[in-house]
């Protein structure tokens, strides 16, 4: 809870506020009743024109209070409450953005999701009431209790009777609610799930003819939902006919006795009404404070899940003094190994003992699952070895400044992503300030501009979200192309081009050496054509290395490397390479 309350920040101010003008309006409409039976007592049945006259122009003044501060509690409230909401957003938002990788890991996109909306929201909303009604209706209900016994103890004590047993009955439903309540919101992460994945895999979706599975799993999803809404929501229902039966049973009876203290003269017209009328009050503070404590404890369930973003520490960190420039691109790992999960004994890098110059262009293969995305992720320091060290340009990585780091370490992932906006925004990712002459030259050397040009808006054609509406080719050019920007110190291609064909490869890489002749290139690739001109290959197999020297010297040595060599090239040379 702490977590969560310090970002109310600037709109502390504005929270206290509506807290006092609700106390004001209160204090307001509880003596109002109190003036009403002083106008029927000492004025109507007395028939004193000044004393109604006085009287009433009081009870207007006290109105016209009540009203303004009813008007300026709802203000301040709506203005705390929402830019509450918006702090913890902002705040979760930049929280995520530091994040790590494996501490990205622990949270599904679609659970990030509902805790910065429907989470922050129910929050929003809770802290709404609890700054407005939670101080009105615990006032309202001690000061009305207070005015009843001051008219009379003895019918006070008939509507306290009937208040315990309102009181018991609405824990009893307000019980069964919180616990249906709280599995409403693990639904919500189920069904945000289901609809991420199936947006995300749409095109497989069609490609299977898999709509009619998808929607039945949608459907049951969003049923699930339902049947947990209905069934809670019906039993906050019966709050409603519940309280009605108690309070006109309790207004019964003090009708009942009441009429035999106005007989017997130890009560007044005026006491009988404003009495009504603290009865009716109390009763529905009452009514308040249960809907109060529903709300209260879905909120403590969100609450929860949002503190969970902001309790999760990032794993990686500055040190206090950081090393601010790259010297180089040389690369190093001394006897280096990784585990995603430490201390599961699963180990998905061991004993990697490697080292590159600054300047050399380095092939990596290996088959699926075998470390090569894990090992170049260890270089940008997306996350931690977990023994030995990883140095660049001579220094351990974890001395750097991240932002230092990653600026001279450009990384094309496997999954590559491009944001909505038009093709020079995305490429000025790679360089803020780049000019468009600048962007057409790494467009030119990541074999970009062929099907550019030929789009009518050119470099400004808009690139929907994710990249939808270019291919797979397209889309991998223009993120080596949006790399290239940077200029970096070392440049890492983890697959990144194998949606292009062999040709359209060999350019790029040609390129590259005309382009950032002094850059250290990494390539992860699945097919020898993309790696065999490098000035050494790497050979990974089961996280450890199994070779590493020229593409020559491997097939005579490596035998997993001539297998794969052979396997891709007996029978005609690769899928687009003339035999």
């Amino acid at each position: 809870m702490k977590n969560v309350l310090t970002q109310l920040k600037q709109y502390k101010k504005d929270t206290f506020l509506t807290m006092g003008f609700t106390m004001l309006e209160v204090i307001m409409e509880v003596l109002i009743p109190f003036i009403t039976a002083m106008i029927i007592d000492d004025g109507l049945e007395q028939s004193n024109m000044p004393v109604i006259i006085r009287l009433g122009v009081l009870m207007l003044v006290m109105a016209g209070v009540s009203l303004f501060s009813g008007a300026m509690a709802g203000k301040f409230a709506a203005s705390a409450s929402s830019g509450f909401a918006c702090n913890l957003r902002e705040a979760m938002y930049i929280r995520v953005q530091d994040f790590s990788f494996s501490n990205i890991d622990k949270f599904s996109t679609a659970g990030l999701v509902t805790r910065m909306t429907t989470d922050v929201t129910n929050v929003q909303n809770a802290f709404q009431m609890l700054i407005r009604i939670a101080v009105r209706a615990p006032l309202m209900l001690l000061f009305s209790m207070i005015m009843c016994f001051v008219i009379n103890r003895d019918l006070s004590m008939v509507f306290l009777g009937a208040l315990c047993v309102l009181a018991v009955l609405l824990i009893l439903i307000m019980q069964k609610t919180v616990a249906i309540f709280q599995k409403v919101f693990d639904q919500y992460d189920d069904l945000n799930a289901d609809v991420q994945e199936n947006v995300a895999a749409i095109r497989v979706v069609k490609a299977y003819v898999r709509e009619k599975r998808e929607n039945d799993k949608f459907c049951k999803a969003a049923q699930g939902l339902y049947d947990l809404s209905v069934k809670a929501e019906g039993l906050l229902a019966l709050n409603n006919p519940i309280m009605m039966l108690v309070v006109y049973a309790c207004i019964t009876a003090i009708s009942w006795f009441g009429a035999h203290y106005i007989v017997a003269g130890s009560m007044t017209t005026g006491e009988i009404t404003s009495l009504f009328s603290y009865v009716m009050a109390v009763m529905m503070s009452l009514m308040m404070l249960s809907m109060i404590y529903v709300m209260g404890t879905m909120s403590i369930a969100n609450v929860r899940r949002i503190s969970e973003v902001f309790s999760e520490k990032p794993e990686l960190h500055d040190p206090e003094k950081t090393v601010m420039q790259v010297k180089d691109g040389s690369i190093d790992f001394d006897h280096v190994s990784f585990s995603y999960k430490q201390g599961s004994g699963e180990a998905t890098l061991e004993d990697i003992d490697l080292h590159i110059r600054s300047g050399e262009t380095i092939g990596i293969i290996g088959g699926t699952g075998c470390g090569k995305s894990s090992l170049v992720n260890l270089i940008s320091r997306l996350y931690d070895a977990t023994k030995g060290t990883v140095k660049v340009g001579g220094r351990d990585v974890r001395e750097y400044d991240m932002e230092v780091l990653r600026n001279e370490v450009s990384v094309v992932l496997q999954k590559n992503v491009l944001f909505s906006g038009t093709i020079l925004d995305n490429l000025r990712w790679g360089k803020e300030d780049a000019s468009e002459e600048e962007c057409r030259r790494a467009c030119e050397a990541a074999c970009a501009d062929e099907f550019i040009n030929r789009l009518p808006d050119g470099y400004k054609t808009w690139i929907e979200r994710g990249g939808t509406n270019v291919s797979g080719g397209q889309k991998q050019r223009l993120c080596i192309a949006r790399a290239l920007l940077k200029k970096p110190r070392v440049l890492i291609l983890d697959d990144s081009t194998s949606a292009v064909d062999t040709a359209t490869d060999a350019k790029i890489r040609r390129a590259f050496q005309i382009y950032i002749p002094g850059t250290t290139k990494i390539i992860i690739a699945q097919r020898i054509s993309s790696v065999q001109d490098a000035d050494r290959i790497l050979v990974l197999d089961d996280g450890r290395i199994n070779g590493f020297d020229t593409h020559e010297h491997l097939l005579e040595s490596n035998e997993i490397y001539r297998d794969i060599y052979e396997s891709q090239t007996q029978g005609g040379g690769d899928f687009d390479t003339a035999a």
